[in-house]
């Protein structure tokens, strides 16, 4: 591939500077830069050849995969996959009734025709290729500017999308990178058959809830399998009897000797979004709006599910994941704004901007190159946080699932009247097995009087709003042009979901499939609503396109001159992840998270079992305790003289790593990677080497639960275990 002047000179600054930098193990590293850093690898630990974990299609890159939002690995020749229980919760719970509450006891099948389908819409995906296409998205953009440039971007996207997808066994999109400098297409195999083969119980998978979570020392086993499905001729299909356990081109042998402290790790996966490069106006507003006042909204949201949904009952089922998602978030918030305001990133932002600012205007050849672009950008960031709040209140206004699903209907029906190539990305042909998934899986995640008390709630808020910044389509439609009046909006609301149909699956179907004219007269009145706000919301989506082009001019040309600067201070250069596949090293080791106190990098089962009050969520099964006691370690001690439970490490990792294999020198899983320690929050701004760690269910004691606690030999005699 052609690289433009701009994209080439970039792919030699990130050469010359990957080959003279080792700055802690900071970086979260795309495979095709791993043999820049093969020196580094070596002396740390790697016995591999590193051109093999920069080749896709080779062993062990090929043996990891993406769920779409968590990582995973295959560990069989039969489509076993592993990964993160949390990562496997929504099908766990989409799987539990009151009478069969596999979330609480836990699932083996014992043969793959027990396997359990995965919730609807999940989906497996093999990474097959990755293209630099940078020089195809930018064709015919540099002048245009705004919503024209938006579109142009976007319109060119989709050409190479459609073209990549011909063959339907693959999904294929295209990612940007160093905020737009760089843009690749990247083909992955996706496999539509998954079914859940095991989990452990609630008392394993989630040990500690939501009091551990992001916390250090912790006991978690967090982990489960899913069995991938295709049909007889090797190539991906939709659930069928018929269909055959996927055969994977290779899988990751799993340790029983596991780790040591100091030993090397190295982490493959496909890590969510990090924000490293935002500039300083960003960072105000994130740490001292957006963060503060998503964790206040998100604590309220999870207290009227709570509130309007007894424990086990089959509402609090349905909601259970979508707890565990909010709880994580909130915890995940305020330990963002504690490091933010007890740390000096946002003094050390400014002051990187200073002098960034000083080095371009210190040459005529980077003044004329890099302009003012820094202060172009923080101008377009401040015009994007004008109406922040009111964006805020109604956004979670639209939370309500009666609310997005007829939206989502509606919308689909007015794009469907367009030609597919020319649609609104999101509810192309290609999109729609997603939006029917989500139709199919309301049924089994919402309960009326949850959504209903939600609703309430939030339209209070946004009822709150100074009217100017209303608009007056939703006050029209919940009656809000004089005010709230809590029992006036609750007697409308009952009316609305008494009168709704859409909590029937067969009614969603049947409007999945209607024309926009159809929708149209609908007299569903949340399907009335999404049809009384649609122009207003058009017209609100096309000025944030406009936007979102002038940043997409400004980002990159920032960047540009970050990575110049950062090569003439000799420091790394790596991109923010994006979702796409990415490789990071480091050692296992504890931290001093305060003065006074050191962190040792291992639990063990005794540790465990100390901290077991047999009330959940320290509520171990009984089998697990009594081995625990009886010492029946079994070939799982790796010379220590317990089971080590999880372990730390500082591998640099963020959202959507969770799930992703830790591999030993040799490309062994020693562990799985599910979380981070509470002092490392931060790391998705800002890394720091004393306190950036990662934390690991211990494959040791994954194994040891698998054999002594439930029995699964059947899945254990599939896998290679090394001992």
């Amino acid at each position: 591939m052609r690289l433009t002047p701009l994209v080439a000179t970039i792919a030699s600054t990130l050469a010359i500077t990957l080959s003279s930098t080792a700055i802690a193990d900071e970086g979260m590293w795309q495979p095709h830069q791993l043999p820049e850093l093969e020196s580094i690898l070596k002396a740390k630990g790697l016995e591999i050849d590193a051109k093999s974990i920069s080749k896709l299609t080779e062993f062990p890159m090929n043996a990891v995969i993406s769920l779409g939002g968590c990582t995973a690995s295959f560990v069989s020749p039969k489509g076993l996959v592993v990964t993160n229980h949390h990562c496997a919760y929504g099908s766990i719970q989409y799987n539990s009734t009151t009478d069969n509450n596999i979330l609480e006891n836990g699932f083996l099948a014992k043969t793959p025709a027990q396997d359990l389908p995965a919730a609807p819409g999940s989906r497996v995906y093999v990474t097959k290729t990755v293209t630099n296409v940078t020089d195809k998205v930018i064709k015919d953009t540099q002048k245009l500017s705004a919503k024209a440039r938006y579109d142009a971007l976007e319109k060119n996207e989709k050409a190479l999308v459609a073209q990549c997808e011909a063959d339907e066994s693959y999904r294929c999109n295209v990612y940007s990178f160093h905020g737009g400098l760089e843009y690749y297409l990247i083909k992955s195999l996706e496999i539509k058959d998954v079914r859940l083969a095991y989990a452990p119980a609630m008392g394993v998978g989630k040990y500690g809830g939501d009091i551990d979570n992001w916390m250090w020392p912790r006991h978690t086993g967090d982990f489960g399998f899913y069995r991938a499905y295709v049909g007889k001729d090797g190539k991906p299909a939709q659930y069928s009897e018929d269909n055959v356990p996927y055969e994977p081109d290779s899988y990751l042998s799993v340790s029983a000797k596991g780790v040591q402290e100091g030993d090397f790790v190295m982490v493959t996966g496909y890590p969510g979004r990090t924000n490293r490069y935002r500039i300083a106006a960003e960072v105000d507003n994130v740490f001292n709006d957006s963060y503060p006042k998503a964790r206040e909204h998100n604590s309220k949201y999870v207290a009227l599910i709570e509130e309007n949904a007894e424990d086990g009952s089959k509402a609090r089922i349905a909601y259970e994941s979508t707890i565990a998602g909010y709880n994580n978030y909130i915890k995940n918030y305020g330990s963002m704004i504690e490091s933010f305001k007890k740390g000096t990133m946002f003094e050390r932002k400014k002051q990187f901007e200073q002098e960034l600012t000083q080095w371009i205007n210190s040459d005529k050849t980077r003044k004329q190159q890099y302009g003012d672009v820094l202060n172009e950008l923080s101008a377009l960031v401040t015009q994007s946080q004008l109406h922040s709040e009111r964006d805020r209140m109604l956004g979670y206004v639209h939370r309500s699932q009666m609310i997005s699903t007829a939206r989502s209907l509606y919308r689909l029906a007015y794009e469907q009247q367009k030609p597919n190539a020319e649609r609104e990305s999101g509810y192309q042909e290609r999109d729609l097995p997603r939006i029917k998934a989500g139709l199919e899986r309301m049924t089994r995640r919402f309960d009326a009087n949850v959504d209903k008390a939600i609703l309430l709630h939030f339209l209070e808020l946004y009822a709150a709003l100074p009217k100017e910044e209303r608009f007056s389509e939703v006050d029209k439609a919940f009656k809000l042009q004089n005010g709230f009046d809590k029992a006036k909006q609750s007697a409308l609301l009952e009316q609305m979901y008494t009168k709704s149909t859409l909590d029937n699956e067969l009614v969603r179907n049947s409007l999945f499939e209607q024309s926009f004219s159809q929708l149209n007269q609908s007299q569903d009145p949340f399907m009335q609503y999404a049809k009384a706000i649609f122009a207003v919301m058009k017209t609100e989506e096309d000025k944030s396109k406009a936007l979102a082009g002038k940043l997409q001019a400004a980002r990159p040309q920032l960047m540009s001159a970050i990575i110049a600067f950062n090569k003439a201070q000799n420091k790394a250069v790596y991109a923010d992840a994006n979702s796409t596949l990415r490789v990071t090293y480091g050692t296992v080791g504890g931290y001093s998270p305060q003065d006074g106190l050191v962190a040792t990098p291992f639990t063990s089962l005794e540790g465990l079992l100390a901290k077991n009050t047999n009330v959940a969520p320290f509520n171990a099964p009984k089998k697990l305790q009594q081995q625990i006691k009886a010492k029946l370690y079994g070939d799982y001690t790796g010379g220590m003289n317990t089971v080590p439970v999880n372990f730390l490490s500082n591998v640099d990792t963020t959202g959507g790593n969770s799930g992703s294999p830790t591999l030993n020198g040799k490309a062994e899983l020693v562990g799985l990677l599910f979380d981070g320690v509470y002092e490392s929050i931060i790391g998705d701004w800002d890394y720091n080497p004393e306190l950036n760690r990662s934390i690991h269910v211990d494959s040791r004691y994954m194994l040891w639960v698998m054999d002594k606690v439930d029995n699964a030999q059947n899945l254990l005699d599939e896998m290679k275990i090394v001992k």
